[in-house]
């Protein structure tokens, strides 16, 4: 493998990484560039290995003794510890982040964000080690904007809804609002970083993603993933697409969210573990403005993009409206736009995504499509009991 070089022309020593979550999407990118671009090693940390399986045999594969997987939950192991002490760089991606589980899992989502993470901070600090932790574009809650009257010219101030790393508030619902669990958890979390690296040296990048999307994201029920269960947008709406059913516009669909191809994302990532004097102590929106939509606008979209890929005419009547209460439950809450502003990681690291919305939804719709009748097919081949 050639010399690499960072943003600043020196080259790149290799570096043993400690990934917590290494089995899930975002983990399962970043092991496949890690192995196939890098010559760094990881120490795969995870409950599942399903996502990566592909990378750890056979043992001819030409990053081979690179990556080792290693069972665990990070809730109760004795061995965590020890393997970020093995490792120079922690990746803490684990969590957990689906929108249904905050309102009907309020203990476990603020548990699995802000108490499970505790250890892991706390190893990295105490050993000196770096720390790369994935928050969420959740911790922003609300825009300022959403509190203006409907009719305001101030809406439209992109001041009043862009949300900035060092500036923008955090906004949150009220207490009752169990939707905010996750995103609370969350920003207590980055806090507890934030004055590690001020009061005891923790060097740390925080990376605020942006509805990261791609091949292998989230789960659609029954296939990937447990067949009871609310995924996120996405993926719920991928799922209907796959049985044929119309797409649930929760509240109409009125919510904006901006979506960033998961290869784009993960370029920024890499970007972060190979530039650590570009990436220490700061906190970096990963996302993509220019893919803006509303949730309604969404579904058109991928509607149009499934009837391509899948050479399926679409239904007649192919979204319908359903209410939040109805769909995720008592005390759910939205936030109404989600837009990053991209100054700081631009001027850092130089990053900027590339790829369209249409073309991030025909890669990974193709994915699940493929995925889909796989499962089908396998279903059907099973022998039945006689």
């Amino acid at each position: 493998m050639a010399t690499r070089t960072d943003l600043d022309g020196r080259s790149i020593k290799p570096i043993t990484i400690c990934m917590i979550g290494a089995g899930g999407f975002i983990g399962s990118h970043l092991c496949e560039k890690l192995m196939s671009e890098t010559p760094h090693k990881v120490l795969a940390l995870d409950v599942y290995n399903d996502k990566i399986k592909h990378l750890l045999e056979p043992d001819s594969l030409p990053w081979a003794g690179r990556i080792q997987f290693h069972r665990l939950n990070i809730k109760h192991d004795s061995r965590l510890e020890g393997l970020i002490k093995m490792a120079d760089l922690t990746i803490n991606l684990a969590a957990i982040c689906t929108p249904a589980d905050y309102n009907t899992r309020p203990l476990d989502t603020i548990y699995s964000n802000f108490i499970d993470a505790l250890p892991v901070v706390k190893y990295c600090s105490e050993n000196n080690k770096r720390l790369i932790h994935f928050s969420t574009c959740e911790v922003y809650g609300k825009t300022i904007g959403s509190f203006l009257p409907k009719d305001s010219p101030l809406r439209q101030d992109p001041a009043y809804y862009v949300l900035k790393e060092d500036t923008s508030p955090c906004i949150f619902g009220s207490i009752e609002k169990q939707r905010w669990s996750y995103a609370c958890a969350k920003q207590l979390i980055e806090r507890l970083i934030y004055a590690e690296g001020a009061e005891n040296g923790l060097e740390f990048t925080i990376v605020r993603p942006f509805n990261w999307i791609g091949p292998r994201m989230d789960f659609i029920p029954g296939i990937d993933g447990p067949s009871e269960g609310v995924p996120r947008v996405l993926a719920c709406f991928s799922n209907n697409l796959l049985r044929r059913e119309p797409l649930k516009l929760v509240d109409g669909g009125q919510s904006q969210r901006t979506f960033v191809y998961i290869k784009d994302a993960i370029e920024a990532v890499l970007l972060m573990i190979e530039n650590p004097d570009r990436a220490n102590g700061h906190i970096f929106n990963v996302g993509n403005p220019n893919n803006e939509v509303t949730v309604r606008q969404l579904a058109e979209m991928m509607t149009k993009v499934y009837a391509k890929v899948s050479g399926e005419p679409s239904l007649d009547s192919p979204t319908v409206d359903i209410s939040s209460k109805e769909f995720y439950g008592e005390g759910y809450d939205d936030s109404d736009k989600r837009i990053p502003d991209m100054t700081i990681i631009n001027k850092q690291l130089g990053w900027n995504p590339k790829t369209s919305l249409w073309d991030l939804l025909e890669s990974t719709l193709t994915y699940q499509h493929r995925t889909y009748a796989e499962a089908i097919k396998k279903s059907i081949a099973k022998p039945t009991a006689s």
